[in-house]
């Protein structure tokens, strides 16, 4: 497909941006400036690959001529054209990407729920591994954590716990972790081993700003009580932890392992604000395309995503039928193999529905 009337396009959108950065009053409106300054960083990388396609395709086609010889130039020449060959095809498939309409989610942090479901003490304990999984994974991305909120089982688990990721492309990536995860072992505790399945729900949503979810104080209850856990600890002796019923919603956040009543409240908000946005952009979803549950990356946490058997060291994506054996590279924060073929999957299905295929 010829894509040059589409660069072209993007060129002039450029142009148009690179006056408004010119405007003295163009950071008036923070929120606007923001979104703007992001579509000129997409155009900018969009138009840099599609420069580098073509000089990759010019030197592939001048290498090609030149291998037609039978001197020493065309041999250099045709040692050259497989990697040449290589590179085109690399940089066709990202500027297919590229020129896809952009997701103005993608480049938000992410704030990842991570939920016990069935399984009882051994589901809570999968959390926690999940929980340790996407840690380490942040850490090998170059992203900052933040340790939100939690709810510990009796077994050293979590029934619930609340991360923040921060970082680049933190949600585009993570959000393919959204869904029931399926666990397949023998319990510690099993004494005939036999293999039991419990589950656990993992929720990825775009982190909300203040200016995309007004929080009405009428609209809320905020509750402040003595944090649980074991005796002795500072959040113990004080009142500090928070609850906040959201009335409309009736959405409920409970907030207690920050040392103030002031962090707890903060983060409270933080999650609640953000559960506000995920509704209010799945609503969106549901409108403009009817068939997006069935969409790879839609993040319906209802639906079964990955099993993971520690008996044959096999994890399983139900979206894409794709199988690894690397399940303890996996449990030590390699996500890499599956998040890049989840996201070659997802690209081939908006290409399809974007006509760009």
């Amino acid at each position: 497909m010829d894509y040059s009337s589409l660069i072209e396009q993007r060129r002039r959108r450029l142009g148009v941006i690179d006056d408004m950065l010119s405007d003295p009053g163009f950071f008036g409106d923070p929120k606007k400036a923001s979104e703007i300054m992001r579509e000129h960083r997409r155009l900018k990388d969009t138009l840099e690959i599609w420069d580098r396609l073509e000089d990759a395709r010019r030197q592939l086609a001048e290498n090609e001529e030149l291998a037609k010889g039978d001197d020493e130039l065309a041999e250099m020449a045709r040692e050259e054209v497989p990697a040449l060959q290589a590179e085109v095809a690399e940089l066709s498939e990202k500027i297919q990407y590229a020129l896809l309409p952009a997701d103005p989610n993608e480049d938000r942090d992410a704030i990842v729920e991570i939920r016990a479901g069935a399984g009882g003490d051994e589901a809570s304990l999968f959390a926690a591994e999940l929980l340790r999984l996407y840690q380490r994974y942040a850490d090998t991305r170059g992203w900052k954590t933040e340790h939100l909120s939690s709810s510990p089982s009796e077994v050293g688990g979590f029934k619930e716990v609340f991360l923040r990721v921060t970082g680049d492309e933190v949600f585009r990536t993570l959000k393919y972790e959204s869904g029931v995860h399926r666990v397949q072992r023998v319990p510690a505790t099993e004494t005939q081993g036999r293999i039991h399945t419990s589950t656990v729900t993992v929720a990825v949503m775009p982190e909300a700003e203040e200016v995309d979810v007004e929080l009405k104080p009428d609209d809320l209850r905020i509750e402040v009580c003595r944090a649980g856990g074991a005796g002795g600890q500072h959040v113990n002796r004080t009142e500090s932890a928070v609850q906040v019923f959201h009335l409309p919603t009736g959405l409920y956040v409970r907030c207690e392992d920050g040392r103030s009543q002031g962090q707890n409240k903060e983060r409270a908000l933080q999650i609640l604000r953000t559960r506000l946005y995920e509704m209010k952009v799945r609503e969106e979803q549901e409108k403009h395309s009817a068939h997006r549950r069935a969409q790879i990356g839609s993040g319906d946490r209802s639906e079964k995503i990955r099993t993971y058997n520690f008996p044959q060291s096999r994890i399983t994506d139900h979206r894409i039928g794709y199988t690894s054996h690397n399940l303890a590279g996996v449990m030590a924060g390699d996500l890499n193999e599956f998040t890049a073929e989840l996201q070659k999957a997802e690209m081939a299905e908006r290409l399809s529905e974007a006509g760009i295929a």
